[in-house]
């Protein structure tokens, strides 16, 4: 069995967005070489996700309402978490709601997906550097 390990590196400018990181996956199972197996994608940041849903606008800005809604940013004086001096508490629960990671097949080379499905990298606490781990196991 063969692995591979590779590191994908985000800035994203706003607080809160997300990225379609599906042709990056893609190019890291071609890199490997690995026809058959299984990729694990996942956030390496706590304020971070990675999920798998419809590339459709509208979708993201009810995700983006529904989140805020969920874990709203403001006021930041009420979680204890930014009691600490920091301000992303919410961006911890959002992540928490989105998912650390994602596992998808690889058959004949490709990543096994249904209709619509697509990789997203999901951010909360923007604006900085964060990573991203594609690790793909098989042969």
């Amino acid at each position: 069995m063969k692995s591979f390990r590779k590191e994908l590196w985000f800035n994203i400018p706003a607080r809160m967005d997300f990225k379609n990181i599906t042709q990056d996956v893609v190019a890291c199972v071609r890199e490997s070489g690995i026809k058959e197996g299984l990729v694990l994608i996942n956030a390496m940041h706590i304020s971070a996700s990675v999920f798998i849903n419809d590339d459709e606008r509208g979708l993201h800005h009810d995700y983006k309402i529904w989140l805020e809604k969920l874990a709203p940013h403001e006021p930041v004086s009420g979680y204890r978490h930014n009691d600490t001096g920091e301000d992303n508490a919410d961006a911890h629960i959002k992540r928490q709601i989105m998912g650390r990671e994602v596992v998808v097949a690889v058959t004949e080379g490709q990543l096994d997906f249904g209709p619509w499905e697509q990789i997203f990298y999901g951010e909360f606490d923007g604006r900085r550097n964060k990573r991203v781990l594609v690790k793909i196991i098989g042969e």
